[in-house]
């Protein structure tokens, strides 16, 4: 099964500055990918031009098949787009709105309502929908941007900072939403709260200085890649990483040592069984959790660089 998005070697420079180098992105079918980065990292570039919005200066995009810059109507087609500032009208009722959100998206007439009953259900709008979107609260204002993004039934959802300003209660609710989204479509989520990709994506992605520097699951990111070893004796750091399932050590204290390796979470009972063998005096032996917060200021912060190039 292909991909829903197929993003190859993109590259976008305005004059002497290059916004995108040389990114690669994939969305599958119900997947949500948490595309991350500081302010001026390239996200909002790269979500333009998977939208079209935004003409790469280079690279490839297909879009279910279709080549974004060869069959622009075909591959948009397939595309709802949410921006960070969503394009409401406050003067308008929900109704009004999504039926003018239809009419853009050239949704045959006799399709509108059923589509409009339908997208408005998903976003729990059901006792708004003759409301004045300016007489709605922000949350239900961002529903309405969600609810035109998906007026026409797309494969995939590109979501800009969906939750940006909301209160907790609004937060979790569109976080459900998002969620409930997920098991039909392709969603990519653009946000700086980390707490939310956490709980809402399958897959996190971060941009750092136009670059992609970091591409892994959840899943992979709750595995336990690090180790704190502390022994009585003073043991010289090349017979450490000799230890079983580890890729690099370094001395971060007296007797204390930071194990790193892809294999460690495996290895603990070796690590442990080496050590009593050998006399060496095991105080601690203690995995460190990964956190997105910690991996994100690390790499975006010029350390382990290596590292980074080799996620990416």
């Amino acid at each position: 099964m292909s991909a829903l998005i197929q993003a190859h070697h993109l590259y976008k420079s305005y004059r002497d500055t290059h916004a995108v180098i040389d990114v690669s992105i994939e969305l599958q079918q119900g997947e949500i990918l948490g595309l991350l980065g500081p302010n001026g990292a390239g996200k909002s570039s790269c979500l333009q031009m998977l939208c079209g919005v935004l003409a790469p200066s280079a690279g490839e995009i297909l879009i279910n098949g279709a080549d974004l810059l060869d069959k622009p109507n075909q591959a948009k087609r397939n595309i709802g787009y949410l921006p960070d500032k969503p394009p409401l009208y406050p003067e308008l009722t929900v109704n009004e709105y999504l039926n003018y959100a239809a009419n853009l998206r050239r949704v045959k007439k006799s399709q509108i309502k059923n589509l409009r009953e339908q997208a408005i259900q998903h976003c729990g709008l059901e006792d708004h929908s003759t409301r004045l979107i300016g007489n709605l609260s922000k949350g239900y204002q961002q529903r309405v941007g969600i609810a035109q993004a998906i007026i026409h039934q797309p494969d995939i959802i590109i979501l800009d900072e969906p939750t940006v300003g909301l209160d907790p209660i609004q937060l979790a609710e569109i976080r459900q939403l998002i969620l409930k989204l997920g098991k039909q479509h392709g969603i990519i989520l653009s946000t700086h709260i980390l707490p939310e990709v956490q709980a809402v994506c399958s897959r996190v992605q971060m941009i750092h200085q136009g670059k992609s520097v970091f591409n892994k699951t959840i899943q992979d990111l709750k595995q336990n890649h690090k180790i704190r070893l502390q022994l009585q004796r003073n043991i010289d750091l090349e017979s450490i990483k000799q230890l079983p399932g580890v890729d690099t050590a370094k001395q971060t204290a007296d007797n204390t040592f930071l194990l790193c390796g892809e294999q460690l979470h495996n290895s603990l009972a070796g690590i442990s069984q080496h050590c009593v063998e050998n006399s060496w005096g095991l105080i601690e032996l203690s995995p460190i959790d990964n956190t997105l917060e910690q991996i994100f200021l690390n790499l975006t912060s010029g350390e382990d660089a290596h590292h980074n190039e080799q996620a990416s």
